[in-house]
């Protein structure tokens, strides 16, 4: 193909903001995830929950985000990527709302699995959908903004919390129409959600699965919408060549290797870099963040700093990554980031390792160490934002074969988000039987791990046409 004669027919104002709306739903994969850490106290007075039935209340959605991300891949199959990120926005509403009204732990639980459920299928649709619309030399690029779309969720989600507690006080106390503030917390979501389900409606189904589905009439005219009328219909010939020789209906089984029977190497690939994203131990700093760093001597006040801190440098650094993807590559921010991150939770553990128990049970840390680990803890979330932040989501919406796309989504979000529910769940257990310092080694391991598996196993997808990756 005529790289040139591709670039000036076409459409990048279009695809761009295509592209916008589908991140649109990592924007409230960020929130929903975010906005529960301001409702913790409320939702323990309000269902009058002991300590784990509190922490299930917290965790529950993630039981939701496996099952909505294993759906959704393959579904979206069946109905399309579009569909799929309308049905994410409905739930995200039914949610938002049902968790604001709610009455029990019960209740409370069945709507926060319901927005588990919406954010497991936004957080594969929304890369699918974007590496399905957009051409290959900034395809990266375009992928990489879910990222910043996820952890500007997360931090829209903290400051409106912080803003409405301002308003009223406290998260307990009443707010608008005699309704506790942290009912509204949940209430603020319906805004963005509704944004995007209306724009949805605005925006083409991916012209790959209308290919599948053997739409090839509305697939060339969105695809002539996209790259123009010379380069439109060259497109639709690659993709149709890319199917599967009888043209069969993609389904789980494509997942097998023909020759052997076993899965391929490709969808361990995906299961790999879905899981090692999670082993890193990044979701221990998003949902124990303030736990974490009061228990380590820090005040609440300076610990809600500390997670500002965070979420600045994350969106930075997922900006830069954005800036690079394209240039250096996948495989190459995923080995930096393996390194550096290796490197800064081990700082990080010997650090903690030092920490002393002070007279009211509670760690502390020297001035020297407490340097130390909070400069060694926001230089791991540069890292990971740098890197497997956005790059595993880019990678698994790109490196699957038109075929089994969807299928391979599915399998590797489900251990995506089955990973999460495990370190979430974990990390305290982990926190009273081996420590602070035990904790962080062990993600320090599989940081070191993560290495080996991105240089033996994972290849590089920068610059390749969907039509042509192998698997």
């Amino acid at each position: 193909m005529n790289q040139p004669q591709s670039q000036q027919s076409e459409n990048f104002g279009f695809i761009l903001l295509i592209s916008c709306v589908a991140t649109i739903g990592g924007f409230l994969f960020g929130f929903d995830s975010g906005v529960i850490n301001g409702t913790v106290d409320g939702l323990r007075t309000a269902f009058n929950a002991d300590s784990m039935g509190t922490g299930f209340n917290v965790a529950s959605m993630l039981l939701g985000c496996a099952v909505g991300a294993a759906a959704a891949g393959r579904l979206a199959d069946i109905y399309g990527r579009r569909t799929m990120l309308i049905a994410a926005a409905a739930l995200f509403i039914i949610s938002a709302w049902g968790s604001g009204v709610a009455t029990s732990s019960i209740e409370f639980i069945f709507y926060r699995i319901i927005g588990g459920l919406a954010v497991g299928a936004a957080s594969v649709m929304t890369p699918a959908y974007i590496s399905e619309v957009a051409p290959a030399r900034y395809r990266g690029r375009l992928a990489t903004i879910q990222q910043v779309a996820i952890i500007s969720g997360l931090t829209g989600a903290f400051l409106s919390n912080y803003l409405l507690a301002d308003v009223s006080g406290s998260a307990l106390n009443p707010l608008w129409m005699g309704y506790a503030t942290w009912r509204w917390m949940f209430w603020i979501e319906l805004v963005p959600a509704t944004i995007f389900l209306l724009a949805l409606f605005s925006i083409p189904e991916s012209p790959r699965f209308l290919v599948v589905k053997g739409r090839k009439e509305t697939a060339l005219a969105v695809l002539s919408k996209l790259y123009g009328n010379v380069i439109g219909p060259q497109k639709l010939n690659e993709i149709d060549a890319s199917l599967a020789g009888d043209h069969h209906k993609p389904s789980l089984s494509d997942l097998l290797d023909s020759q052997t029977g076993k899965l391929r190497k490709l969808v361990w690939v995906g299961i790999g870099l879905a899981t090692f994203q999670q082993l890193v131990g990044i979701n221990v700093v998003f949902y124990y963040g303030s736990v974490l760093w009061q228990s380590v001597g820090f005040s609440e006040n300076d610990a809600l700093f500390i997670n500002v801190v965070s979420g600045t440098v994350s969106i930075a650094a997922c900006v830069v990554a954005l800036l690079l993807v394209d240039k250096i590559g996948r495989k190459p921010l995923l080995w930096i980031g393996s390194t550096g991150m290796a490197i800064t939770l081990g700082l990080a553990a010997t650090a903690f390792s030092t920490a002393s128990v002070d007279s009211s049970g509670s760690l502390a840390l020297s001035d020297s160490m407490g340097v130390l680990a909070l400069s060694a803890a926001n230089l791991y979330v540069i890292f990971f934002n740098l890197s497997w932040g956005p790059i595993m989501w880019v990678m698994l919406g790109e490196m699957f074969p038109n075929q089994i796309r969807g299928s391979g989504l599915a399998v590797a979000g489900a251990f995506q988000w089955g990973s999460n529910f495990a370190i979430t769940m974990t990390f305290p257990i982990m926190l009273s039987s081996i420590g602070l310092a035990g904790a962080y080694g062990f993600y320090t391991l599989c940081a070191a791990i993560s290495i080996v598996f991105v240089l033996k196993y994972v290849h590089e997808t920068k610059g390749v046409e969907l039509e042509d990756m192998q698997g």
